[in-house]
Order: C-alpha cells, then structure tokens, then sequence
C-alpha cells in the first residue's frame, strides 16, 4: 500500500514555474480565489502578508503535483497531512474541491495573520534535542511545542522574544541546530484559540464530502469522516503535529510507499530518520 503525503507551509518559492495546462489550470485558481499571481509571486489587489503567500503557494504545487500524480494513474490508498498540508489533502481526497481548497487557505492564512497586527511571533526548530529537555525549555520560556517531526526534531511557536531565549538554552543544552524564524501567528499551539471563534466561521462555510481515500489525522492518527473535519480543521490549528506517530502508524497499517506531493522534501527526511531509529 502506498501514501501521499502533503506537507505544510513551505519556507521559501522557487523563480521557475512548470509551463503546462495543468500549472495554468492551477494558477487561474489561485487567482480567482486567493487573489494572489503565483508566477509574479505578488498579491491582486491588498492582499496579505509573506507568510500567507507561500501558504497558497504550498497549497498550489500540492495539487498541481497531485494532479501529475493521478494523470499517470499513480493514487494512494492513505493520504496523510502535515500542518497546512490538510487543505490540499482535503481536495485529494474529495472531500473539497480544489477552488474550495485553495479559498480555504487564503480565508485561514489571513485570519491567522492579524494575530500578528499586534504581538511578534516566530517559529524555533530544534534539531538534536530529545523530547524531554526540550519541553522543559518550552515551559521555561513560555513558548510551545508545535512539531514533533522526529525522535531529535522538533518546532516550536510562540512569541518571539521568549523564542529567543528559548533556543538560546537550546543550544547551551547540546541541541545540534536551534533557528527562529519569524512569523504571523503561534501555529499549533493555544494562543489560536484567541481567534478560534472567527476560525469557526471559515469552516462552518463549507460542506465536506465523505473522503474517498483514507484521510490520516497527525494528532490521533485516526482516519477523519466528513462529519470530524469542522471541528479537525479548528483543533489541529491549536494542537501540535504528531508526524512521527503518524509516520509509525501508517508503517503499522502495512504502508510501504510514501509520496511528498508539495514543494521540497522534509517529510522524506523525516520519514528516513524515523526508519533508521525502526530498524536500529
């Protein structure tokens, strides 16, 4: 059995774009209903913030890729997600279409950028750390955990200054690596639920269909009915990612072909590591 896996927001875009029907078929989705030029990489009109631009540009090659994909009659039999990678997974599995999919991210990316109208946030990866001493720099700072990719692979949010220091005594405890990295909002973790009410409503917008492929949740690992995905869509916001668990499950269920369909290759990587410490 085989799964696709849709990671989430990519940190940075390429300068070359495919020039095929099925890019243009894409990009005049994004346009339409993001507002956003993806070959320009520049808003229509106000737009929003950087962050939210490469969130509709991870949301845009996902589903350009994943059309690639089932044009060569290549489909999954799990579809797995990562983050934001759940509104494409959402079309590829039927339950949006990918109009919808791509509205979706823009009406949710902006959302969560006005959080970061009055307060600094940034993101901090760990790598190297195990779980524990990590959680308790999290505590000792004030920030959160976000990510667990990995065994020694971690993201945290929060606000910045506290992320600063954060990954300061990240790298006095022996982490390999400790980055920041600014951003719009603390992604994955409680201080979302300060705006959970306006995320209510986004949801509440949309009917979801029955998904077609077994759709993987990265709390629980369980695979998400129609009937979960409103209230799914609001609480993964607010609750880390768990990507090794899933990664183990789906392992556990008898999967053995794992496809990235976005831009880059993190999942891969993390998915490499985690069969390394499975084997050892």
């Amino acid at each position: 059995m085989n799964c696709f896996m849709f990671p989430g927001q990519p940190l940075s875009h390429g300068t070359e774009w495919p020039d095929d029907p099925d890019f243009r078929a894409i990009a005049d989705i994004v346009r339409r209903r993001a507002f956003f030029d993806l070959e320009g990489f520049s808003w229509i009109g106000t737009g929003s913030t950087d962050n939210v631009k490469l969130q509709v540009f991870g949301t845009a090659m996902s589903l350009y890729r994943f059309w690639i994909l089932r044009r060569e009659n290549t489909l999954p039999d799990f579809i797995a997600e990562h983050s934001m990678g759940i509104y494409p997974a959402l079309a590829a599995c039927g339950s949006l279409t990918e109009e919808e999919a791509i509205e979706m991210t823009f009406r949710v990316g902006v959302c969560l950028a006005r959080m970061g109208e009055t307060r600094s946030y940034a993101l901090g990866c760990v790598v190297g750390l195990c779980r524990e001493p990590l959680l308790a720099i999290a505590e000792n700072h004030g920030v959160f955990m976000a990510n667990y990719n990995t065994s020694r692979h971690f993201l945290l949010s929060g606000e910045r200054p506290n992320m600063e220091e954060a990954m300061a005594e990240a790298l006095a405890t022996g982490a390999f690596s400790a980055r920041t990295f600014p951003c719009d909002t603390p992604l994955h973790t409680p201080l979302v639920g300060e705006i959970d009410n306006e995320l209510r409503g986004i949801f509440a917008d949309y009917r979801y269909a029955e998904p077609r492929t077994r759709l993987v949740d990265h709390i629980n690992q369980d695979c998400l009915s129609a009937a979960d995905l409103g209230d799914f869509l609001r609480e993964e916001l607010q609750r880390p990612v768990y990507w090794e668990k899933t990664y183990r499950a789906l392992r556990a269920a008898g999967v053995t072909g794992f496809v990235e369909v976005g831009e880059g290759d993190s999942l891969k990587k993390y998915n490499r590591w985690i069969d390394g410490e499975m084997r050892s």
